[in-house]
């Protein structure tokens, strides 16, 4: 290779391309998901390194900042987490024109948030290329509840209650720096009239789900209020089921718990 095209190499002028396919319309946490990697050659030989995927998603936080006349004001700022990451070493050559395909399986974390309302969750795939710009990738992706948390909602549906907001929320002392809320609004059914809203919060590893609910009975707007106490342990409705269980029967202990506990 010339010595002006090795240049333009490092500046990222011509160089390669990556680009990832997901071969599944919808991903469910905890469950493995299938990506070819394709990697195109510019006008350039390029050593690649290794492919990097990170898994992100975003989530909000409120923030204190000064105005102009020194006072306090709250504002919302929206963050970047990386579920997880993953390092290839798959080091080659690909030359101008080129075009390689890499089958990549990969575990999707547990805890990753569903992809309802706000909450966006997206994978980056980058070339790891010395000395030059990386070419980079970033595919958002549609992520559905795991089947015990799908039994949960089903319940709940059914017991006349509708999913009105679901939104990621920065916490203090919990095992991410955010939590998914999903707040419930009773339409029909035995909580409509008696119940405001249902907020519920989620976290499961592999042998147990952990979940907390905050009800509001008034008009008192309490949106929120779940993930603000989360980690100061002054939540009493906290419920542990083993992943064991069938959906169907996830979703009776809620109700159980729920009616034994207001």
């Amino acid at each position: 290779m010339s010595f002006f095209k090795k240049t333009l190499a490092s500046l990222g002028i011509g160089s390669a391309n990556v680009d990832s396919i997901i071969h599944d319309e919808a991903l469910i946490p905890g469950e493995t998901v299938s990506i070819t990697v394709q990697v195109t050659g510019g006008s350039t030989e390029q050593a690649i390194d290794n492919i990097e995927l990170s898994l992100c998603c975003r989530y909000m936080a409120e923030v204190e900042r000064e105005n102009e006349e020194g006072e306090s004001e709250t504002e919302t700022e929206v963050r970047t987490h990386v579920l997880a990451e993953w390092s290839l070493p798959y080091a080659f050559t690909i030359h101008a024109g080129e075009s390689r395909d890499f089958e990549v399986e990969l575990e999707l974390p547990l805890n990753t948030p569903v992809t309802v309302g706000d909450s966006k969750v997206w994978l980056e795939t980058g070339l790891d290329i010395d000395f030059a710009l990386d070419p980079s990738d970033k595919d958002m992706l549609t992520v559905r509840p795991d089947p015990i948390m799908e039994g949960i909602f089903n319940t709940l549906e059914d017991a006349g209650l509708r999913v009105r907001q679901v939104e990621c929320e920065a916490v203090d002392g919990f095992a991410l720096p955010f939590v998914q809320e999903f707040e419930f609004v009773p339409v029909t059914g035995p909580y409509h009239g008696v119940w405001r809203e249902l907020e519920i919060v989620a976290y499961r590893d592999d042998d147990q789900l952990q979940l907390w609910f905050e009800i509001d009975r008034q008009q008192r707007g309490v949106r929120g209020l779940l993930a603000n106490l989360l980690g100061t342990g002054e939540l009493e409705r906290h419920l542990v089921i083993d992943t064991s269980v069938s959906p169907e029967e996830a979703g009776q202990q809620v109700i159980d718990f729920l009616e034994q506990t207001t």
